[in-house]
């Protein structure tokens, strides 16, 4: 049997689970209209039955209650609500306890720190929680973050509430922040009770209108390599492919580098 999951957890599960019925058309499901809905989306009894589970221990799911599914019933879930790859992979690792402490503030390793200098381009490091740990010269130049107070310096902090972010990413702004909060979700809803990821999620809802509205709507996305352009103060206009890479020495951190195109 599956252990307990922590309560925060199952409220991330349970949240997940609903944003994802309440998105889903009848029609998209394979399900006739029927009569008039009064909410949006699937009701709870249809995706019981196309899961082939219980209405009352879906129900439970939902509400948060002590219930830890199996993965043959977390797949058949996914099957239901039609979720994508990355979905579903963030409901398997909802459905976990692994019996995390207490989240710590990483170290970077020497050797990445200098292959992070050693680096012509932009480039950078964070952790589980994407606090900027280290950069080169060339990310400060861009970045600036050593002008940042340290709690300052995260990525979220940095692109949600930053006056001077909006006004460099100019018209994208709205789409590269949606893209950034969908993809923090699946790290974020995996240490849900730690008091460190607690206390970030409350200073972005004082402080981000946008966060707060993109937060409810439980998007997950896969961070992906892609390309930005940014207006500098001083630079002018810069465009820029990054990628990220996973450091073996810590999973937690990852090497964002940004090459001139």
């Amino acid at each position: 049997m599956s252990a307990t999951l922590p309560d925060l957890s199952r409220n991330e599960l349970g949240d997940f689970l609903r944003s994802r019925r309440e998105r889903l058309t009848p029609r998209a499901a394979g399900l006739p209209a029927g009569r008039r809905r009064r909410t949006p989306g699937l009701r709870r009894e249809e995706v019981a039955e196309l899961a082939g589970i219980g209405v009352d221990w879906y129900v439970r799911l939902e509400q948060g209650r002590s219930v830890s599914p199996s993965v043959t019933t977390v797949d058949a879930l996914a099957r239901a609500l039609k979720l994508s790859k990355v979905e579903h992979a963030h409901l398997r690792a909802l459905t976990r306890n692994p019996g995390r402490r207490a989240f710590v503030r990483e170290t970077v390793p020497d050797a990445i720190r200098r292959v992070v200098e050693s680096l012509n381009q932009p480039a950078y490091v964070t952790g589980r929680r994407w606090d900027v740990l280290a950069w080169n010269k060339a990310a400060e130049e861009v970045f600036a973050f050593s002008r940042l107070p340290e709690e300052d310096r995260n990525i979220l902090i940095i692109i949600l509430t930053k006056p001077a972010t909006r006004r460099v990413f100019g018209a994208s702004w709205n789409e590269q922040a949606r893209r950034v909060v969908a993809q923090f979700r699946a790290t974020h809803d995996l240490w849900a009770d730690d008091p460190a990821f607690v206390e970030l999620l409350a200073r972005l809802r004082r402080e981000s209108s946008e966060f707060t509205t993109w937060w409810k709507a439980h998007d997950v996305r896969a961070a992906v390599s892609g390309r930005k352009q940014m207006s500098h103060p001083r630079k002018g206009l810069l465009r820029f492919e990054h990628a990220s890479f996973q450091a073996s020495d810590d999973p937690a951190l990852k090497l964002i580098i940004y090459t001139p195109v």
